[in-house]
């Protein structure tokens, strides 16, 4: 299919009076939001936005975002997807590296979204649900999807920067139709029945596709949640019958920790839980499954991929602690520092390679030449596969603790504490050391009314792991620092000054 917009105006045409998105008690229909997503492409077109042009959507979760969102493609211009807790400085960096003619900001953050839209000289309307109907209120709805290639640019969405200024992946028509299609047909299942509960962010791939897209092009509902919070999350879910629950690992650490305040008919309702942004701990997993009586199923992707590689898909078996096998269409690989595949059960560098794979860096041909070459796109994550072809993600490439010439991978030794009673979050890191390189060391969040003595928990780990891979250096903290999913971000992780290492 072209346009991806095109996914809205024909759930408009089929199910007029669905309810496509809801935020609190407010609603839109589909033929409500196709309509809206209409009318703000001709107040687009009138401020002098046409096809290829960029457009800035600095947003949380509420009915603005797919009304802007399809309102922007529907034009044939591109999205660049904002973290409305963004700073002015870096809002403009997003702008300017895309030439981006216009923002939408939301009023709690205006301040960051208009000087960040003066500095890169573009447009810039403030915005809420209700302001962004007033202002398109006089624009007569545009006419069908402006046709689009499936090799155009959709979205512009930057990659986190965790190795330097973030870049610009343009993902396709294409790309992000292919790949929620299949994401709500194989892995979710999606029927217009259905209810989508949007609490990733839905300018982070994984909310936009497999939540926002997905719904959308089945005619499904999606009950938004601006602001994650667990036990909102949960009403919310019992209040409106959810069906689907996407949500990264920490958001599953969250729920547990307030599911003593819900009967078990709360989530009744839920018949798929999906995990991914990063490794689900295979303790969270099981005490999840345990206490909500739901089935998680863990799958993996990049923004790079839009965003979904691979999956434990429905129905088939699931291995606890895998990123399961491809999805339809893409190829996976492992290969070894000389560009060699690696055999069953050896670490090796993930690669991707399908129509779900970006078009490259936008205006980086270097950086785009150095992430994909012969078609393979490197993902820097160290995965390893099985007998079976099951996938099970090691750890990333550039988070790889050396100690004393021995390799050691963080999410190992984060699996081992999280089995620790007392242990709701761990985040394991590498410390300098002036003989060994590196001394392994781990940052502790203890759940609510916990205790546990630093001596014990490193005790636990060791009695579990080989000698050189427990942590030397355990330290508690009341929260460990995240990423705009809820990703625990182990780069930022405050490391104390500690006196001389000892055994």
């Amino acid at each position: 299919m072209p346009n991806l917009a095109l996914n809205l105006a024909i759930s408009a045409q089929r199910r007029p009076d669905r309810i496509a998105t809801r935020v609190d008690r407010s609603t839109l229909t589909y033929a409500e939001l196709d309509s809206a997503a209409a009318r703000f492409a001709t107040f687009l077109a009138a401020a002098g936005i046409g096809p290829g042009d960029r457009v800035g959507l600095m947003l949380p979760n509420t009915s603005a975002v797919p009304v802007a969102y399809y309102g922007i493609l529907r034009l044939g211009a591109i999205v660049v997807p904002m973290n409305p807790l963004m700073h002015a400085r870096e809002a403009a960096f997003y702008l300017t590296n895309t030439d981006a003619r216009a923002l939408l900001g939301t009023p709690a953050f205006a301040e960051a979204a208009t000087q960040a839209a003066a500095t890169a000289g573009a447009r810039c309307w403030i915005v809420d649900d209700a302001e962004l109907a007033t202002l398109t209120a006089d624009s007569e709805p545009f006419g069908p999807p402006v046709e689009r290639a499936d090799s155009d640019t959709a979205v512009i969405l930057h990659t986190s920067g965790t190795t330097g200024r973030p870049k610009g992946a343009e993902l396709t028509h294409g790309s992000l139709n292919g790949n929620q299609e299949i994401t709500a047909r194989t892995l979710l299942r999606l029927t217009p029945a259905d209810v989508v509960l949007g609490c990733l962010p839905l300018f982070h791939v994984f909310g936009m596709t497999c939540g926002m897209n997905a719904a959308v092009a089945v005619g499904a509902t999606l009950t938004l949640l601006p602001r994650f919070d667990p036990a909102a999350a949960l009403e919310i879910i019992r209040r409106d019958g959810v069906t689907v629950f996407e949500g990264v690992p920490t958001m599953y650490s969250a729920l547990l920790g307030v599911a003593d305040r819900f009967p078990p008919q709360a989530t009744a309702t839920l018949r798929t839980c999906v995990s991914g942004g990063s490794a689900l701990p295979v303790q969270v997993l099981h005490d999840f499954e345990k206490a909500f009586d739901a089935e998680i199923l863990e799958g993996y992707g990049l923004s790079e991929t839009s965003p979904v590689v691979s999956f434990n898909h429905p129905g088939a078996h699931r291995k606890p602690g895998s990123i399961g096998t491809p999805v339809e269409g893409v190829r996976m690989r492992l290969v070894d520092e000389n560009g060699h595949q690696t055999p069953d059960g050896e670490p090796g560098e993930f690669q991707v390679r399908g129509p779900n794979v970006m078009k490259g860096y936008w205006n980086q041909s270097e950086a785009t030449e150095a992430a994909i070459r012969d078609g393979w796109f490197a993902t820097g994550d160290i995965a390893r596969r099985d007998a079976d072809g099951y996938y099970f993600i090691i750890d990333r490439k550039k988070e790889l603790i050396i100690r004393g010439g021995y390799n050691v991978y963080p999410r190992e030794v984060e699996e081992v504490l999280y089995q620790h009673p007392s242990v709701a979050e761990a985040a394991v890191v590498g410390l300098p050391h002036a003989q060994l390189g590196e001394e392994i060391g781990a940052a502790v969040v203890l759940k609510p009314g916990a205790t546990a003595d630093l001596d014990e928990l490193r005790r636990f780990v060791k009695d579990r792991i080989a000698a050189y891979k427990y942590p030397r250096r355990i330290w508690l903290a009341d929260h460990l620092p995240k990423g705009p999913t809820g990703k625990i971000l182990r780069r930022t992780v405050r490391r104390p000054d500690f006196p001389e290492f000892q055994e």
